[in-house]
C-alpha cells in the first residue's frame, strides 16, 4: 500500500470500484491462515526461551557430558510426624507404584537411601527404612537414626518431621501432561490423610501449559464479545461493531497462524498476541466509524459514497503513519534477547500490517455497500454525556491554565520515577502462578523446610580418591553452608565423612574426618560397594573417579541474593586448583532474568528512537519527535516507578511492556497533531484549534484508548499471575499515555507553540 494509491482514489474512488476485491481478497487470506493453525502446539519449556550460546546453557551441556541431567517431579507429604507407620506406609506403597511404572526412571526417597552405620568394627549400609516404626520406641530410634544421617535430615526429611520428600525422574522423552496425569492418578490409588503437593519443573511447564491454552480458548472470545459490547455503546449502530471487529477477527487468525507457518511454537506469551490484536487492530477502524459518523452529521446531503471517500482521504495519512509507529514500536521486541518475544514482535507486526491494510480497504468497501444512517441524535448525547463534557473540561483547562498542568504533570512524574531506585527483577519462575496455587505453597514448603529449591552443581576434575581434590571439595562445603540462603552442599566428600563415623568411635582421630592417604579413601568407597551399591553414587561421581560434582541447595528472594551467593561460588571456584566448572538449573533462570533486563532496555532504546525519528520525518521537523516522545518517556518512567514503589518485579511479561506501550501510546499523539495542523491551517487560534480537536479527534483518540485498555483488561482473568500484573501496568501506561495527549500535550502546545504545527 502507498501513499499514491490513496491519491489516485481521490480522483476514481478505486476501492468503490473494486469494492468486491477488497471483501473477498482478505476473507480468503483469513480462511487460509486458519490451516497452519492445526499444527500449532504451546512450548511450556521456560529454559528454551534463550537462544542455545548463553553461557549458563553452555556449561549445563558441558555438565551433562559426564553426569546426566534430569528434571525431577517432587512429591511433598504433609502430616504432623511423617514417622507414623500409616504415613511411611502409603509413602512407600507410592514409591513402589512410581518405580515400577514404564513411565518412571528412579524414585529417590527414604525408601532407597541408604543409612551407613558401624556395628562390631564393621561397616553396614542399609536402607533408611528398614522396618516401619510399629512402635512408639521404633519410631523414636528411626528418627534418631534419621537425624545422623547428612544424606536424608533436612534433604528428604524436614528438621520438624513434618515433611517428607520423594523424587521423582521421568523417562526420557515422557510428555509432562502424561507424567502428570500419571502421578495424579497413582496419588488417588494410595490415599491418605496426609497433604500432598507437587513441584519440580515439569509441573511447571504443565501447569503453564493447561492455563495458557486455557487462556486462549477462554479469554479470545470473551474479548470478542466485550469488545462488541463495547464498540455497539460507543457508535450505537451495527456497521460500528462488526466493521472494526471482523477486522479485529481476521487479524488474529492472520497473527496466530503465521507463528506454526514460521515454525514458531507457541509460548507463554503467545497468549498476549490475541489480546493484542484484539486491543490495537480495531483502532484504525474506529477512528474511520467515527469520521464516517462526524461527516454524516455535518454533511446531511452528501450520499454514502462520497463520505466514505472524503473520510478515507482525510485518515488514511494519520492511519498509515500511527500503524508505522506502532509496528515500529512493536517491532522493538526483535531486540529482545528472549526467542518467544522475537517472534511475537514479528507475528504482531504482520497483525497489524494486515490489520491496517482491511481498515483503509475491507471496511470502506463494505460501508459502500451499507445505507447511510441518521446519526444526529447519538452524536447530540454524546456532546452532552460523559464524554463530551471530559473532552469540554480538558479543552477548558489546558487551554486556560496550561502552566499549572504542567507543573502538576511534573510534580506527579518526579514522585513516581523516584519509585525505579525499588525496581527488582524476578528470579522465582514459579510465581508465575496465582498466590494460592499448590506449586507456590510446595515451593514455600521447599524454602523453609528444606534449604531451598535452586541448585547449582560444582565440577570437580581429577584424581577424586585423592585427599587434595577431597579436601577440596569438604572446603567448599564449609564454607559454602556459612553463606546465608544456602541450605546444605552435597557431594562424595559428605558420604566419605560419613563412612568414616561408621567406621570410627566418636572421638577416634578419623572420626568425622577425610582420611590423609589416598589409598584409606579408596578402601572407604570400596568398603561401602562390598555393603551397598555402587550406583548410589553416580550423581556424584562418575563411573572412572575422575569427575565428582558438589551440588549446593539454596534460596533467593531476589535477584541481589542470587547474585552474592553466585559470585561467591564463582570466587571459590577461581581460587580452586580442582574446580573447573559452575552449572545449573537455577543459573540458566538466572539468565532469563538478566535477559528480561537486556531486552527491556534494547526494546525501549530501539522503539523510543525509531519512534522520534518518524515523527521527525513525518512531521519534518525534530521537535516534533522530541514533543511527541515526551508523552511516551513520561510513560515508561512512571510505570517503571510504579512497579518500584509496588513491587511488582520485571518479568517476562512486564519485559514487553515497553515496545508494546510505546507502539500504541504515540497513536494518540499522532492524531492529535495531525487534526491540530489542519485546524491550525484554518486560520484558527490555538486555543479554539485546542478545543475543536480535542472535541472531534479527541473523541475517536479516547475511544480508541479505552477500547485498548478494555482489550488489556481481559488479563485480569487470566490463570497467569504475570499475566494480570501486565494487564494493570499496560492500562496505567495506556491511561497516562491518554491523559498525556488530551491534556499536557496541549498545555505544552499553548506554552511554546511549536512551528512545525503551522508550517
Amino acid at each position: 500500500m502507498t501513499i499514491d494509491f490513496f491519491k489516485k482514489m481521490k480522483h476514481n474512488s478505486i476501492i468503490i470500484r473494486k469494492k468486491w476485491w477488497f471483501i473477498i481478497i482478505p476473507a480468503i487470506v483469513t480462511l487460509a491462515m486458519l490451516l497452519p493453525l492445526k499444527s500449532a502446539k504451546i512450548n511450556p519449556d521456560l529454559m528454551e526461551y534463550l537462544p542455545d550460546d548463553i553461557p549458563a546453557k553452555i556449561n549445563i551441556d558441558k555438565l551433562d557430558k559426564h553426569f546426566e541431567h534430569y528434571d525431577p517431579v517432587l512429591i511433598l507429604f504433609e502430616t504432623d510426624d511423617i514417622l507414623k507407620s500409616e504415613t511411611l506406609e502409603r509413602a512407600e506403597k507410592l514409591h513402589q507404584s512410581l518405580i515400577n511404572s514404564a513411565l518412571v526412571d528412579n524414585v529417590i526417597s527414604i525408601f532407597d537411601t541408604k543409612y551407613i552405620r558401624g556395628e562390631s568394627g564393621f561397616m553396614l549400609v542399609d536402607p533408611v527404612i528398614r522396618n516401619i516404626p510399629t512402635s512408639i520406641d521404633e519410631r523414636e530410634q528411626l528418627r534418631d537414626e534419621i537425624r545422623d544421617n547428612p544424606l536424608v535430615y533436612k534433604t528428604m526429611v524436614s528438621e520438624d518431621f513434618r515433611y517428607l520428600l520423594l523424587l521423582v525422574k521421568p523417562m526420557s522423552g515422557i510428555n509432562d501432561s502424561e507424567l502428570f496425569l500419571f502421578i495424579q492418578e497413582t496419588l488417588a490409588q494410595h490415599t491418605g490423610n496426609e497433604k500432598i503437593f507437587l513441584s519440580g519443573l515439569p509441573i511447571l511447564r504443565y501447569e503453564i501449559q493447561r492455563i495458557a491454552t486455557r487462556d486462549l480458548a477462554i479469554l479470545m472470545p470473551i474479548g470478542l464479545l466485550v469488545m462488541a459490547l463495547f464498540l455497539y455503546f460507543s457508535f450505537r449502530e451495527r456497521r460500528g461493531v462488526l466493521l472494526p471487529l471482523s477486522v479485529v477477527a481476521m487479524s488474529i487468525v492472520v497473527a496466530m497462524g503465521l507463528m506454526p507457518l514460521l515454525g514458531y511454537e507457541l509460548s507463554l506469551i503467545a497468549v498476549l498476541v490475541p489480546i493484542m490484536m484484539i486491543a490495537i487492530a480495531n483502532d484504525y477502524g474506529i477512528h474511520i466509524v467515527a469520521l464516517y459518523q462526524e461527516l454524516t452529521v455535518k454533511n446531511p446531503r452528501w450520499g454514502t459514497k462520497r463520505i466514505i471517500n472524503r473520510t478515507i482521504m482525510r485518515l488514511y495519512r494519520p492511519i498509515i503513519f500511527t500503524a508505522l509507529t506502532t509496528m515500529v514500536g512493536i517491532l522493538g521486541l526483535t531486540t529482545h534477547v528472549m526467542i518467544p518475544a522475537k517472534q511475537m514482535g514479528v507475528v504482531s507486526t504482520v497483525g497489524i500490517l494486515f490489520a491496517v491494510v482491511a481498515s483503509l480497504l475491507f471496511i470502506p468497501a463494505v460501508m459502500s455497500s451499507t445505507k447511510k444512517s441518521n446519526f444526529q441524535l447519538m452524536l447530540n448525547n454524546h456532546k452532552n454525556g460523559w464524554l463530551g463534557k471530559l473532552l469540554t473540561w480538558a479543552g477548558k483547562i489546558t487551554t486556560q491554565k496550561p502552566l499549572r498542568v504542567v507543573v502538576v504533570f511534573s510534580i506527579v512524574i518526579a514522585i513516581a520515577t523516584a519509585g525505579i531506585l525499588r525496581l527488582q527483577v524476578n528470579i522465582n519462575i514459579d510465581e508465575l502462578m496465582p498466590q494460592k496455587h499448590k506449586l507456590r505453597q510446595s515451593t514455600a514448603i521447599l524454602n523453609e523446610k528444606f534449604g531451598g529449591t535452586k541448585t547449582i552443581s560444582v565440577l570437580f576434575e581429577g584424581d577424586v580418591m585423592s585427599p587434595e581434590l577431597m579436601h577440596e571439595m569438604e572446603y567448599f562445603e564449609d564454607e559454602l553452608e556459612k553463606i546465608p540462603g544456602i541450605g546444605s552442599v552435597t557431594s562424595l566428600a559428605t558420604v566419605t565423612k560419613t563412612i568414616s563415623r561408621a567406621m570410627n568411635n566418636p572421638g577416634d582421630q578419623y572420626y568425622n574426618r577425610i582420611p590423609d592417604r589416598r589409598d584409606a579413601i579408596a578402601q572407604y568407597i570400596e568398603f561401602y560397594n562390598m555393603s551397598g551399591d555402587p550406583d548410589d553414587f553416580e550423581q556424584l561421581v562418575d563411573f572412572g573417579y575422575t569427575r565428582a560434582v558438589a551440588t549446593v541447595q539454596f534460596k533467593a528472594k531476589n535477584y541481589k541474593s542470587f547474585k552474592n551467593i553466585e559470585k561467591s561460588i564463582e570466587s571459590m571456584v577461581s581460587e580452586s586448583q580442582h574446580a573447573t566448572l559452575i552449572a545449573g538449573q537455577s543459573l540458566i533462570e538466572k539468565e532469563l532474568s538478566e535477559a528480561i533486563v537486556r531486552g527491556q532496555i534494547n526494546s525501549l532504546i530501539f522503539a523510543l528512537g525509531a519512534i522520534i525519528v518518524l515523527l521527525w520525518i513525518i512531521f519534518r521537523s525534530l521537535n516534533a519527535g522530541i514533543i511527541g516522545a515526551m508523552p511516551l518517556a513520561v510513560t515508561l518512567l512512571c510505570n517503571f516507578g510504579l512497579m518500584g514503589w509496588l513491587g511488582l518485579e520485571l518479568d517476562i511479561a512486564t519485559s514487553l511492556l515497553s515496545s508494546i506501550a510505546i507502539g500504541i501510546g504515540v497513536d494518540y499523539t499522532i492524531h492529535l497533531f495531525w487534526r491540530l495542523k489542519q485546524e491550525l491551517k484554518l486560520g484558527k487560534s490555538w486555543e479554539e484549534a485546542i478545543n475543536t480537536t480535542l472535541k472531534t479527534t479527541g473523541r475517536g483518540i479516547t475511544i480508541n484508548a479505552l477500547s485498548v485498555i478494555l482489550g488489556f483488561s481481559l488479563l485480569f482473568f487470566s490463570g497467569l499471575s504475570i499475566l494480570k500484573a501486565f494487564a494493570f501496568l499496560i492500562i496505567f501506561s495506556l491511561l497516562l499515555c491518554l491523559l498525556c495527549a488530551l491534556i499536557l500535550i496541549p498545555a505544552m502546545f499553548i506554552l511554546i507553540k511549536p512551528k512545525f504545527l503551522i508550517k
